[in-house]
């Protein structure tokens, strides 16, 4: 038997140079191929084989494509079926696509194009997720929680030690919902991860959506699934996430993005832990947690009536937020050490230095792509390195100071301005500190964050919590 951690490929085609280069091709590659140039080798190969998809020549000696297309999609329901041809016969690809197959490419076409109409398939992304589920089981789960967060949650400020010890808090309540709030790169779906694979659910998936990238036709069938003949296109039946993700975790990145019909819906299956799919009447019954993240901030889209408040309250069970990084520049340093080490090795590069003088840059570096932007920093500085050192060359950020004396002057206006405008939202808002951060728009941690910084507090008898 073929491994099955790839995907099997039986190509149908009488032109034997043709399935030889093909196979040939599909041997240097993550796919495992199969030739026949007769449909009688073709019936002998899928009898013995577990083939996931069949690339057919529509037009075979002796047989029309269209009725082996037709046997196989009755043989072999979940098969997948590209279709090839050398005629530009639409009538006859339009045909096909009606009877199942997912595809059609008309020879001659380029490796690449096969590979990309292949990688489209849900076979192909059925197994591409659980290889990852596999990968990030390897690597996430460890004897403890300690070995884990070494590799895949570096920092040593007191605010990501806060973050980790919030993290480990839900790991310990697997029924609690939780949203994670912070700017982009700052590793929220990496904190999504800690907290599944170190709770009483790590044995179970851990599914990644992006809310605001599924289009708005395949919205309630991605999330609850559908019934085989429920809608064109719907030739067998399929899970939703909230079905895949039973003892799991369904992780909703860009939960703020999500569209407003989608949202009733999502808190109905929140809720009740039932769902129906597309085409259904039959209930299944689901147990999941969502963790659900988002860089936007929320609040302001419930005023806006672009989330859903009591949706948001059920999502946000408990609440993790991550500052950027230009609040912890501290963690540059163990950071930059982390990825420079893990693509040295990866480059055949070791041994590589950091100069001091790129973490004394780096710290002067506002990073507006948070941790994301340091990696990739680290990756291009290692591509490039000739020797064995990576000077302040290699990573090129312009530094926020100007002069220091301009430096001194612009950070003592800014700091006098800053806290002018807070102790005025204090007073307008009658020292509630939430509403005070409306008003100045930024987040309610961002804004006790800086009147810890600049030493403003509230005495007890004045402040609304």
């Amino acid at each position: 038997m073929a491994k099955k951690d790839k995907i099997n490929i039986l190509i149908l085609d009488d032109e034997k140079q043709f399935t030889e280069e093909l196979s040939g091709f599909f041997l240097k590659t993550e796919f495992e191929p199969f030739e026949a140039n007769t449909v009688g080798d073709a019936r002998k190969i899928l009898s013995t084989y577990e083939i996931d998809l069949l690339i057919l020549d529509i037009r075979l000696p002796g047989i029309n494509g269209i009725d082996i297309l037709k046997e196989v999609k009755i043989d072999y329901p979940y098969m997948e079926v590209i279709i090839v041809s050398a005629h530009g016969d639409m009538e006859t690809v339009i045909k096909a696509m009606r009877f199942g197959a997912f595809d059609y490419l008309r020879k001659p076409f380029r490796f690449l194009d096969i590979q990309i109409a292949i990688e489209r398939t849900q076979k192909y992304i059925e197994l591409q997720r659980r290889m990852k589920q596999i990968e990030e089981k390897n690597s996430l789960i460890s004897k403890n929680l300690e070995e884990k967060i070494d590799r895949h949650f570096i920092g040593i400020s007191a605010q990501i030690l806060e973050v980790l010890n919030q993290a480990v808090i839900a790991a310990n309540f697997p029924e609690a919902n939780v949203l994670i709030t912070g700017e982009s790169g700052t590793g929220k779906e990496n904190v999504a991860r800690i907290i599944h694979y170190s709770s009483l659910r790590k044995d179970h998936v851990f599914c990644a959506v992006n809310s605001s990238a599924i289009t708005e036709t395949l919205l309630e069938s991605e999330f609850f699934g559908h019934k085989k003949g429920s809608f064109t296109g719907a030739i067998n039946d399929k899970m939703g996430y909230f079905e895949v993700c039973n003892q799991g975790t369904l992780f909703l990145d860009e939960i703020a993005d999500m569209p407003l019909n989608l949202q009733a819906k999502i808190l109905r299956a929140v809720e009740e832990k039932v769902i129906t799919r597309v085409g259904d009447t039959s209930q299944i019954r689901t147990e999941f947690r969502i963790i659900s993240a988002t860089n936007h901030d929320i609040d302001k889209r419930v005023e806006k009536k672009r989330f859903r408040l009591d949706l948001l309250h059920r999502l946000n069970t408990l609440h993790i937020h991550i500052p950027p990084l230009r609040e912890r520049p501290e963690d540059i340093k163990p950071l930059l050490i982390h990825f420079v080490d893990y693509y040295s090795t990866r480059f055949n590069k070791p041994n590589l230095q950091v100069s001091n003088e790129v973490f004394d840059a780096l710290s002067e570096y506002n990073f507006p792509g948070n941790v994301r932007e340091l990696k990739n920093l680290a990756e291009r500085a290692v591509i490039l390195c000739n020797g064995h050192e990576l000077g302040i060359s290699s990573f090129p950020v312009k530094s926020q100071k100007t002069s220091m004396k301009e430096e001194a002057i612009d950070s003592l206006v800014l700091k006098t301005n800053e806290i002018m405008l807070i102790q005025k939202a204090l007073v307008r808002s009658k020292f509630n500190i939430q509403e005070a951060a409306d008003i100045l728009g930024i987040h309610r941690d961002a804004l006790s964050r800086k009147m810890v910084k600049y030493n403003i507090s509230i005495c007890k008898s004045e402040a609304i919590r």
